[in-house]
């Protein structure tokens, strides 16, 4: 019983490590907030998954947002994306599992090859992000 424990674990943590290079194109379906879209990615010959794809790397504020500040620069990061993505074939590089679950994280560049993440912070709607404390956007600093 202990060996098969351990036996799940080990593979959970090598499934955890796992990243796939890319570049794999896929469809944007929609743009859910500042750092997340919904892609249909062509994963295999004629085999396509839709999954949530959240940006690598990027911290834009919240929809649900803890104050006026936080919701106008959420709202204008999704329509940021939107105007840049929604319909459009972008390439996912570097795609991990999330840990929240659900979703990937993935470098997404649009049909020009620009990193959205580099974008969206150069156009300040989102911050870089490391995994590590997120600051609040309430207090008017980038």
């Amino acid at each position: 019983m202990l060996l098969a424990m351990i036996l799940v674990l080990a593979a959970h943590d090598a499934l955890a490590a796992e990243r796939l290079a890319g570049p794999i194109p896929a469809q944007v379906v929609r743009v859910v907030d500042g750092d997340t879209i919904v892609v249909r990615a062509h994963i295999w010959l004629g085999q396509e998954v839709e999954t949530l794809v959240r940006l690598f790397g990027a911290d834009a504020p919240e929809l649900k947002a803890r104050c006026a500040l936080e919701r106008e620069k959420a709202e204008a990061a999704r329509q940021f994306l939107a105007q840049r993505l929604d319909g459009s074939v972008v390439q996912l590089r570097d795609v991990l599992t999330d840990k929240y679950g659900g979703r990937v994280l993935a470098l997404v560049q649009d049909a020009s090859g620009g990193d959205m993440t580099t974008e969206l912070v150069k156009a300040g709607l989102a911050r870089r992000y490391d995994g590590g404390a997120r600051h609040s956007w309430c207090d008017g600093t980038q």
